[in-house]
């Protein structure tokens, strides 16, 4: 499974960015796709989320209102619109896709990809 990530860069506070992720694979092979971002010196955190049935989909309390994630099934993608960006939003962003086989959770992660805002 290869996730590839783009979309990151350099933007002023209040300002958009869509992150894409690209999967190998159909995004109905997992049971669910998100972002994560981690920030220098901090944890790995999760931004939002989306599952695979139904399309229900989870924020991080800092960032509703103002992102919105989506995906195209068809060209098996996941997108994260970032609107009114805020320095704290900056960090490396990683694309994530989860599955449940016999039990166990099985995670996989893109390389990552920087944003920075800038005040």
């Amino acid at each position: 499974v290869q996730l590839v990530e783009s979309g990151g860069g350099l933007v002023q506070a209040g300002g958009s960015l869509r992150l894409s992720c690209a999967a190998s694979g159909s995004t109905f092979s997992f049971n669910a796709m998100g972002w994560y971002r981690q920030a220098p010196g901090k944890q790995r955190e999760l931004v939002a989320d989306i599952t695979s049935i139904g399309g229900s989909t989870n924020y991080a309390d800092s960032v509703k209102g103002r992102f919105t994630i989506s995906r195209d099934n068809a060209k098996n993608t996941i997108y994260l619109q970032m609107n009114s960006l805020k320095p704290e939003d900056t960090a490396v962003y990683y694309c994530n896709a989860r599955k449940i086989i016999i039990a166990t959770l099985i995670n996989y992660w893109g390389q990552g990809t920087q944003v920075t805002v800038s005040s």
